[in-house]
């Protein structure tokens, strides 16, 4: 071999060997300075608080202060993207949810691969999501509610936060899965779509059971089922859906998720933080009372989760011909 090839191989090799040695010690000492949590949505939701949540409790368990930094915009886009571009090394986290996954098939230029160019990190939670009608609706069960759907064909008016929301491509789904011709409309955020619901304008919405239940105890909305495959544990006398359509199942679920070549070490020991904070009482308590229900599991379980619900939404989203306003 030549010496100015033995001495460049030399030389490739231990600047690998230092690459390694110092993520390790980077692993080690983590974390040594703050934490950025980014969501991709504007303050006080539901995604929000979950972020802060946790976050609160990785501040006290880590040692170091874990900042929620909100960066609404594009769908999650813009938060997303960020935290991909981010330096692999646990200092930048994102907020994942169901969106990512979505967004995946919805957004034909996206400058990142979600499931390529993140690390899962964490599971959180699931969100319970109830299909809900108007009380003007004739029906008062699902299979009610389908038949009066199957007779009015395009007729029946279906609310959402938007095109390629949760609400929209879970409404799809049922759509496609039970043949009723339900019109489209989306609003621009949950708020003023349950407006509408409540006023009689909308017919129907698959929607959070957190900006639902209590009108659904004032008699002012009708919930029909839940999206969730078993009954959700906060509401157990409304049937699912898969109890009359079988094999329907929808989740809007969070999770933590780092840029891609995160050392498993951190990683790891996130998980193993986020787990704990999940078994806790209190922690346990505060998802409740947000109508989720905690997801603990390992980094390939959250994983698996988002690649499957990428593959699976991305049919949905293609058979549909939804595609981003």
């Amino acid at each position: 071999m030549k010496p100015a090839r033995r001495k460049f191989l030399h030389n490739a090799a231990a600047a690998a060997a230092l690459a390694a040695l110092s993520r390790t010690a980077n692993a080690e000492s983590y974390p040594s300075r703050p934490v950025h949590i980014i969501v991709g949505f504007a303050p006080g939701g539901g995604i929000d608080i979950t972020a802060r949540l946790i976050g609160s409790w990785l501040s006290n368990q880590l040692g170091q202060q874990v900042v929620v930094e909100n960066r609404p915009g594009a769908g999650t886009n813009i938060a997303t993207e960020a935290v991909v571009r981010a330096p692999a090394d646990g200092y930048t986290l994102l907020l994942a949810c169901l969106p990512n996954a979505i967004n995946a098939t919805l957004y034909d230029n996206l400058k990142f691969n979600f499931v390529r160019d993140i690390t899962p990190v964490a599971g959180i939670a699931r969100d319970a999501f109830l299909v809900t009608v108007n009380p003007s609706v004739p029906a008062t069960t699902l299979p009610e509610f389908i038949a009066y759907a199957r007779a009015n064909p395009g007729r029946i008016n279906m609310a959402s936060a938007g095109v390629g929301s949760g609400n929209h491509v879970f409404g799809e789904l049922f759509k496609s899965m039970t043949g009723v011709n339900l019109i489209h409309v989306p609003y621009r955020g949950a708020a003023p779509a349950l407006v509408d619901l409540l006023g009689g304008q909308m017919q129907v919405m698959f929607a959070p059971a957190s900006i639902l239940i209590e009108h659904i105890r004032a008699g002012r909305l009708r919930a029909l089922g839940a999206l969730t495959a078993t009954r959700s544990p906060q509401f157990p006398d409304i049937p699912t859906v898969a109890e009359f359509v079988p094999g329907y199942e929808a989740s809007y679920w969070t999770g933590l998720a780092a840029p891609k070549n995160t050392p498993a070490e951190i990683v790891d020991g996130l998980n193993r933080q986020v787990n704990a904070a999940l078994a806790d009482d209190a922690i346990k308590a505060r998802l409740e009372a947000l109508d989720a229900s905690p997801t603990p599991g390992s980094p390939a379980d959250f994983g698996k989760l988002i690649a499957d619900d990428t593959e699976r939404w991305g049919k949905v989203i293609r058979s549909a011909g939804i595609k981003a306003e």
